[in-house]
């Protein structure tokens, strides 16, 4: 046996968002039915950023992400997130590929916010608000059109420059640079900030407003006001994670939200055990930390697009 070596421009070319936001759903639809396992990301915080050590294991894949957020790598021309994910052979241990995770990361992430969209807004939400305009943002744009004729695109940043780019990018929308006010009101708001203080007041948010709150993926981390997961049905990737670093973690340390307040996981939904929006009005919050299994998932995704092309780099490592 041999292992495949995939650099990010390997892995940008053999991924595709809606084949990823297939996969992604599967694996919820396996953590939900427990066929799938994932414990708790580790975290190492250091000066200027952190570490994060993803192990998980879906039917049939299993491997480890080591990821970083290094929010100063800008100034050096480098991502704010990088990775390596290491796939191995779950009857084996053998390990299958060593492959960048920089676009699996960016991929899974964009993709499970657009499933819980599919879940959670309401199936006539035309706008998408976002509230950053970094990588993600360019991501959350691709895997929404796939589930909604989006008729307007309000993006805030708090670099014009950024903005400025990012409208450039997307000739084909109807895009405005907005007001975090404004970007907040659409019908669904992705906040991708590495913000630790709210950034969305709860009075800026209309009746029937789905929100992912992506950003917040590590403890002290917050983009939302509290007042928004009181009054809202508050979805979880996973309940553990989320209470330690999502975006509830710090109402629930300020004892301004319950952990009995959130309503269910994305998994729980997408297999029927709970119900998604049940009203129109009602503001549906979706706090995803990131889960291994997305990242596993869509791994064992890219090695079989690789196996099939058959021209990729197999070394001797074991």
């Amino acid at each position: 046996m041999s292992t495949l070596l995939l650099s990010k421009s390997d892995v940008a070319e053999l991924l595709d968002m809606r084949d990823v936001m297939g996969v992604v759903e599967q694996a919820f639809r396996d953590y939900a039915a427990g066929h799938a396992q994932m414990p708790a990301k580790v975290y190492i915080k250091l000066e200027k950023g952190d570490f994060r050590a993803m192990p998980g294991a879906v039917p049939g894949a299993a491997g480890v992400k080591w990821v970083n957020v290094h929010h100063e790598n800008r100034k050096l021309g480098l991502p704010t997130i990088m990775g390596i994910v290491i796939y191995n052979d779950p009857d084996t241990a053998y390990p299958l590929a060593i492959m960048d995770a920089t676009e699996i990361t960016a991929y899974r992430t964009a993709a499970t916010s657009a499933n819980a969209s599919k879940y959670l807004a309401r199936p006539d939400s035309r706008t998408l608000g976002l509230i950053g305009a970094g990588r993600q943002a360019y991501m959350h744009v691709e895997s929404h059109a796939l589930v909604f004729p989006l008729e307007g695109i309000m993006v805030y940043d708090v670099r014009p420059e950024a903005v400025e780019a990012f409208i450039r990018h997307f000739p084909q929308y109807k895009l405005k640079e907005a007001s975090v006010e404004e970007a907040a009101a659409c019908d669904i708001v992705c906040t991708l900030t590495p913000a630790t203080a709210p950034v969305v007041k709860a009075s800026w948010v209309k009746p029937g407003t789905h929100i992912n709150a992506v950003g917040a993926d590590a403890p002290g981390k917050q983009e939302l006001d509290p007042e928004i997961l009181r009054r809202a049905q508050v979805v979880v990737d996973d309940l553990v994670q989320a209470c330690h670093g999502g975006e509830i973690n710090v109402a629930l340390s300020q004892g301004l939200f319950e952990k009995e307040q959130v309503w269910s996981t994305i998994g729980e939904i997408i297999i029927g055990a709970k119900p998604g929006r049940q009203d129109s009005q009602a503001i549906t919050v979706f706090d995803p930390t990131g889960l291994a299994i997305e990242d596993i998932a869509t791994a064992r995704l890219v090695y079989q697009k690789a196996k099939e092309r058959g021209d990729y780099l197999f070394v001797d490592i074991v």
